[in-house]
């Protein structure tokens, strides 16, 4: 039976901080941990991290990601210098796989390689926690990827790493070494195990869609006939020297969602974010294939919707849980919806709202949360790729 163990703290020595949250997580038994799951934000030093985690748990595999800022069972934090990690004992129940070198037009390919490498660990894998590089992915294609070998039956969930929201590089760890453009996937297969998943954005189209005119796979390179940066700046009202900084907390990208998906999600839209363009031929990387044809429209926060969201979402969540002890929470939250969105309080009441149902007697579980770039949750019953969503994993101990 997994067992799993959690802490963050915000700490300007990489070193120390790992020191001090496996020390939190884990007390004097921090070399008996089998898996070591790190979140930190873009301040801190990975390879550092890495090799400390090592040194005080030899015995533990070893991944993470950078990030925007971190949410654990103490709270959120999004300063330059947060950590975060999820523990793991029970080696038996685990598999862990990683490629390096994927981008947009390979992405299925190498996440078949990676469940495949899950599937020759651990033959009874049931559930994937995945995470990707946030820049130049096509993410579709990727669930695509894993399901070819895995099946459309595993649930996925994860995130894409960010850095401070430049759309620059972003970082993940795999055991000793960093990369920029690396997937790994854990697999567990803890047969009393059982995972919940779902996402809630609360944004709100507007206006008349962009219209894709020509397009190479997750790349968009005209919208309504013009190069595709510069018409969607000039909707946003930005100069098209303007970065990807710039455009993510107001420029949330909707492709509209077929009715009962509509209802389901408790929105009409599903939201796209753009991680990268470029200067030379005003392309800009989708977060997903986007064919042309494909309409687009721009969104604007409903922050009264998102709190509402957020709480429907958590009712069904609770409703469907039973009331069965939960284990841990993954947690992925887009990163425009933190500290560039609401201001403090805000932020700690809408995690407050998140955690408190999960809790038991006042006491938050195990809970790894990053601001990355993008989230998986089911949608309809099938692995799905989302953006500027709160995307919760909750897993509980079957009855």
């Amino acid at each position: 039976m997994l067992e799993f163990y959690s802490a963050s703290t915000r700490m300007v020595n990489s070193r120390r901080a790992i020191t001090e949250c496996l020390e939190a997580a884990l007390g004097e038994n921090i070399a008996g941990c089998d898996l070591i799951v790190i979140h930190a934000s873009i301040g801190h030093n990975y390879q550092e991290l890495a090799d400390q985690a090592r040194r005080l748990a030899p015995k533990a595999r070893v991944v993470g990601a950078s990030c925007c800022g971190i949410v654990g069972s103490e709270g959120v934090s999004e300063s330059m210098k947060d950590v975060a990690l999820m523990a793991v004992k029970g080696r038996e129940e685990l598999a862990i796989a990683h490629v390096d070198g994927i981008y947009g037009d390979n992405s299925f390919e190498k996440s078949a390689e990676l469940a495949r490498q899950l599937r020759a660990a651990n033959p009874a894998v049931n559930m994937v926690c995945f995470l990707a590089s946030g820049i130049d992915i096509a993410n579709d294609r990727c669930i695509a990827g894993l399901e070819s070998v895995l099946g459309p039956e595993v649930t996925i969930f994860g995130a894409t790493s960010s850095d401070n929201m430049r759309g620059q590089a972003s970082y993940q760890i795999v055991d000793d070494r960093v990369y920029e453009h690396a997937a790994y996937a854990v697999g567990f297969a803890d047969p009393t195990l059982e995972v919940d998943t779902q996402a809630s954005h609360g944004f709100v189209a507007v206006g008349e869609p962009l219209v894709v005119t020509r397009s190479d796979g997750h790349r968009i390179l005209e919208l309504n006939g013009r190069p595709a940066w510069k018409e969607y700046t000039s909707r946003l009202d930005l100069p098209e020297n303007a970065t990807c900084g710039d455009s993510i907390p107001v420029g949330a990208l909707a492709e509209k969602l077929p009715e009962a998906l509509a209802r389901e999600y408790g929105n009409d839209h599903i939201l796209r974010v753009v991680t990268r363009r470029e200067v030379d031929t005003g392309a800009m990387y989708y977060a997903t294939l986007c064919p042309a044809g494909t309409r687009l429209w721009l969104t604007v926060r409903d922050e009264p919707r998102i709190f509402a969201d957020m709480d429907r979402m958590m009712e069904e969540m609770t409703r469907r849980g039973g009331g069965r002890p939960v284990a841990a929470v993954f947690h992925a939250d887009c990163l425009a919806r933190g500290r560039f969105l609401f201001n403090r309080v805000m932020k700690d009441e809408l995690v407050s709202r998140m955690q408190f149902p999960l809790s038991s007697d006042g006491v938050v579980p195990p809970w790894l949360g990053m601001y990355g770039f993008g989230e998986f949750a089911r949608l309809g019953g099938k692995n799905t790729y989302h953006n500027y969503t709160t995307a919760l994993y909750v897993l509980r101990r079957r009855a």
